[in-house]
């Protein structure tokens, strides 16, 4: 094995448990990550406040890939923002008020807006983004830069959500199952693997010194920029056929017990 500079991984269902908890042997294991040199890189779908505050104390040492890939931060500093055309979000927007049961949070730089009155679904999806404000009519936001639009159904996104809204690749976006009940849809030419191809270029970095982790559709192309690219053992089907090898479950904190078996052997 090359040795590793890079490790990045997705936070839900791969880095946190399923009570979205980060495991407490982090600060032991990210201490001899620093140690050696070893940049730590959490990715994910969430919005970046969503994803910084499980590490406060060390924001300003890692990097960050929010948004599906829309957002990287390296050392509090931005390397890069994507942004939806607005006149595209309007009709996204209209088109997901027409599914029964789905919910639209427009995701953005400032912060995340959401337009329903479903309490039990406020309470849900403010897990995720922390920073959120309530408006009338999400087509109506002009004053911020959203990165992607991010759709909850009840009954799961692959069979409630995809075939719809898949329609908006003709508009150069993509629609992306993110989960078991998210979707989301952003510019073509966003994913995770493309924020980290970024990320690796701006730190001169290898495919081959980089270590990846997922679990869902979202994250196969980021597994695709590491030679040492891993599916939990929770992992969609599609996503284990597409990284190299297998760790156990998140809630078993099966990221850290590869990270530590390489510390350990290398």
């Amino acid at each position: 094995m090359k040795e590793i500079k890079l490790i990045v991984t997705d936070m839900d269902g791969t880095f946190l448990n399923s009570n979205y908890e980060v495991s407490p042997d982090f600060p032991k294991v990210y201490q001899k990550l620093k140690d050696r040199g070893i940049l730590f890189v959490p990715a994910s779908g969430r919005q970046m406040p969503g994803i910084t505050k499980y590490f406060g104390d060390i924001e300003n040492e890692i990097g960050f890939i929010a948004e599906n890939g829309g957002y990287i931060v390296y050392k509090n500093q931005e390397l890069f923002a994507d942004e939806m055309d607005h006149n595209l979000v309007v009709k996204i927007i209209k088109a997901v008020r027409e599914i029964p049961g789905a919910r639209a949070v427009l995701s953005a730089k400032k912060q995340a807006y959401y337009e329903t009155e479903d309490q039990g679904f406020i309470d849900f999806f403010t897990q995720y983004y922390t920073k959120n404000q309530k408006v009338e009519d999400l087509t109506e936001v002009i004053d911020d830069t959203a990165f992607k639009i991010a759709v909850y159904h009840p009954d799961g996104s692959e069979k409630n959500l995809y075939p719809i809204l898949k329609q908006f690749e003709e508009f150069n976006l993509k629609a992306v199952v993110s989960g078991k009940y998210w979707l989301d849809v952003m510019n073509q030419n966003i994913n995770k693997g493309i924020a980290l191809e970024k990320l690796q270029k701006s730190l001169n970095i290898l495919p081959e010194e980089t270590m990846a982790f997922g679990d869902y559709m979202n994250d196969i192309e980021m597994l695709s920029k590491a030679s040492y690219s891993y599916a939990m053992e929770n992992a969609h089907p599609f996503v284990k056929e597409t990284a190299s090898f297998e760790a156990a479950s998140n809630d078993s904190f099966g990221v850290l017990e590869i990270v530590k078996d390489y510390l350990g052997n290398n």
